[in-house]
């Protein structure tokens, strides 16, 4: 019953945490790359209702964007960490800025992309804001299994190997010698 409520669990996390990252990107590249926040201070005070209907429409389509665009390309890292149970924050920045830069470039060539948005550093920035948002909130509990590389502490709990017959060492000091000092008529120079 415990592997089928883990397995429920993935299957609930994974998209919302697919959605944080996407979420996390978007933030990055609409106050980023795009300067959302000038919307809100126009010229004119009569402006601001305009402007701030203008930025709702901005960041859904951003949202849509990013969703559509760069889903399959950050699948691959997501199974690949599912499978083999790879919960490294790095890994899953890594795979964040990888997706963002290769979604990216998908879309420049179309043009479809708006000014300011495919510049690198806002790129990079918005994949690690989304990996790190992914990791937060799948990666971290990431994989069916257990990992088979366990913790420093949970290799603590477990019960210690027996221990194999210990062998003298060969720096270890000669035994000493017996009282009376040598026997036979011989030193320790020789006879």
């Amino acid at each position: 019953m415990d592997n089928l409520a883990r397995l429920l669990l993935r299957f609930l996390l994974v998209p919302f945490g697919y959605l944080a990252a996407v979420f996390a990107g978007a933030v990055v590249t609409l106050f980023g790359a795009w300067r959302l926040g000038t919307l809100f201070a126009p010229a004119a005070p009569d402006e601001a209702p305009i402007a701030f209907i203008l930025g709702i429409v901005t960041a859904v389509a951003v949202l849509i964007l990013l969703l559509s665009m760069m889903w399959l390309v950050a699948a691959v890292g997501i199974l690949f960490s599912e499978a083999f149970a790879i919960r490294s924050w790095m890994f899953h920045v890594g795979n964040g800025v990888i997706s963002a830069w290769i979604g990216a470039r998908i879309l420049s060539p179309a043009g479809s992309l708006p000014d300011g948005a495919d510049d690198t550093f806002y790129v990079v920035a918005a994949g690690l804001a989304g990996g790190l948002a992914y990791w937060l909130v799948a990666g971290s509990t990431a994989g069916f299994f257990k990992p088979i590389l366990r913790s420093p502490a949970e290799r603590a709990a477990l019960p210690p190997a027996e221990a194999a017959p210990s062998l003298p060492a060969r720096d270890a000091a000669p035994p000493p010698a017996a009282p009376g000092g040598p026997q036979n008529g011989t030193s320790a120079n020789g006879p």
